[in-house]
């Protein structure tokens, strides 16, 4: 899912910072294979699986066919670094949302799909983002979202089963968390000439050459409308507003990019300085760099981007341009 440089920087980056701990329960099939793409999602701190939403208080893998509970993953993820949309578009990727009671090669109620929540709070984001993957369908979606009445873990040999048994069933490809989380299709690289033609001296500078802009410049800094920050070059989201927030330094300034794939993350020694430079993953465009001094309550980070790499998608104009799929973000 990341380079090497990525993978390392970010382990240093979330391991001590401040967490935000949510938990969601999830069923989509056979819960190994589920279990083992989530834990490949950044920001999942711990997973489990189990039997969720049946009709006794007891049961097992022999009998929950006929307790009618379903095989469920517990996960407790740090809202800080990952949001819980994103989750979400996560578990609508590896699932048919409008078959009932079958995934894959595996059929009956056991093996239903469901969203169960632990918080009221979370059921606006879970039917935010069912709103927009009805769109794509036209059957209707069969998942269930229900509150969780109660959740029984499974037997031992089933926690990490695929970890432990690597070449065991899996109704789910082991290459699918390496694919993008969200449509890639609308968004391109242009070529040298037409970015020299369609960008400002400074965006080309910024994105393309790794410059600066002064800062207090940017009409970003101070800005606190409702909509999505994407990559001026390719217009892929970057940021939602919800992340952004007024700092001191005279940048733009987010505590988390839109979807923990959007970024890579390369060491920056420049000026005689130890940093760390953030660039767009789709199109390696230049951003600026993140440092830990952030607010602490948002999880300690401060993504400093330069406004000019940036163009702002107010949330009225989002579907007519085509981010109809990243409004739930805006929750």
């Amino acid at each position: 899912m990341y380079n090497d440089n990525s993978k390392n920087i970010m382990s240093q980056l979330f391991n001590d910072k401040n967490q935000n701990v949510q938990t969601i329960y999830v069923a989509g099939g056979c819960f190994w294979g589920v279990e083992l793409y989530f834990q490949q999602v950044l920001g999942i701190l711990d997973t489990e699986v189990g039997y969720a939403n049946g009709n006794t208080e007891i049961t097992d893998y022999t009998t929950l066919s006929v307790t009618d509970h379903a095989e469920t993953v517990k996960l407790i993820f740090d809202v800080n670094v990952v949001s819980l949309q994103e989750i979400l578009f996560h578990f609508f990727k590896i699932i048919d949302p409008t078959s009932l009671n079958k995934q894959g090669g595996d059929m009956g109620r056991q093996y239903r799909t469901g969203i169960y929540y632990l918080e009221d709070k979370q059921v606006k984001i879970i039917n935010s983002v069912i709103t927009v993957m009805q769109k794509k369908y036209t059957l209707p979606i069969q998942v269930e979202v229900m509150p969780l009445v109660h959740f029984i873990q499974a037997e031992e040999y089933h926690q990490d089963y695929l970890k432990k048994n690597p070449t065991g069933y899996c109704h789910l490809s082991p290459l699918l968390a390496t694919t993008s989380l969200h449509d890639e299709s609308l968004f391109s690289i242009p070529r040298t000439e037409e970015l020299r033609a369609s960008l400002t001296d400074l965006q080309y500078k910024v994105t393309q050459e790794s410059g600066t802009e002064p800062p207090f410049s940017s009409e970003y800094h101070l800005q606190n409308k409702k909509g999505i920050y994407v990559d001026c070059v390719t217009k892929k989201p970057l940021f939602s507003s919800q992340d952004k927030f007024i700092s001191s330094c005279g940048w733009p300034s987010f505590s988390k990019p839109i979807t923990t794939d959007a970024l890579e993350y390369n060491p920056d020694t420049s000026h005689c300085l130890e940093r760390i430079e953030v660039v767009s993953k789709f199109g390696n465009t230049h951003l600026g760099h993140v440092f830990n001094d952030g607010v602490k309550e948002l999880g300690g980070l401060r993504y400093c981007i330069n406004g000019a790499s940036l163009e702002f998608i107010p949330i009225e104009k989002m579907e007519e341009c085509g981010y109809g799929e990243y409004l739930p973000y805006l929750e």
